[in-house]
């Protein structure tokens, strides 16, 4: 539980850090790492699916904002604080892999869950409805908020995609 404290307070700098800096490009790709390590945190909270779909909207997220700063901010380093600011992200990168295979490293064996509530919803499932298809019954009933919120987060991933293509088609227009 201890790693889940410790990944909360780097997330935690790395947002402050984020609306400090000054330079786009960096300051998305702290954006993209926060959002990589709340993946991790629920992967270590034992939620798959809010973890894939968080990291499948990060990772689209920080492609189009990168898209959208690189041409407006790019420059090299050229200083010896940036040069620093550049080792301290080199070795976040290392605490973040090295929490990031820590957490790969201790995954339970698939198909062999932790959890008990995954076993009663086994159990349960087929006698309370007369559903066929056990997958869907456990995602719209008893995951039906969860399921919700991930329609609603790849819902509006498609419709930053739609708008930042748009103004993109107008300005060349």
């Amino acid at each position: 539980m201890i790693e889940l404290y410790i990944l909360l307070i780097l997330m935690i700098i790395g947002s402050i850090i984020a609306l400090e800096v000054r330079d786009l490009l960096s300051s998305v790709i702290l954006v993209g790492t926060v959002g990589v390590c709340l993946s991790i945190g629920f992967i270590m909270l034992k939620a798959p699916d809010l973890a894939m779909t968080q990291l499948i909207v990060q990772i689209l997220l920080v492609l189009i904002l990168i898209r959208a700063t690189i041409s407006k901010d790019v420059r090299f380093i050229n200083s010896k604080k940036e040069f620093g600011i550049f080792i301290i992200v080199i070795i976040g990168l290392a605490v973040f892999i090295n929490f990031a295979d820590e957490v790969v490293n201790n995954l339970p064996i698939f198909g062999k869950p932790i959890m008990w509530v995954s076993q009663t919803y086994l159990k349960n499932a087929l006698n309370s409805t007369d559903v066929v298809n056990l997958v869907s019954k456990i995602s719209l009933d008893y995951r039906i908020f969860d399921t919700f919120g991930a329609m609603i987060a790849l819902f509006t991933a498609v419709i930053g995609v739609l708008a930042i293509g748009r103004q993109r088609s107008q300005e060349k227009d």
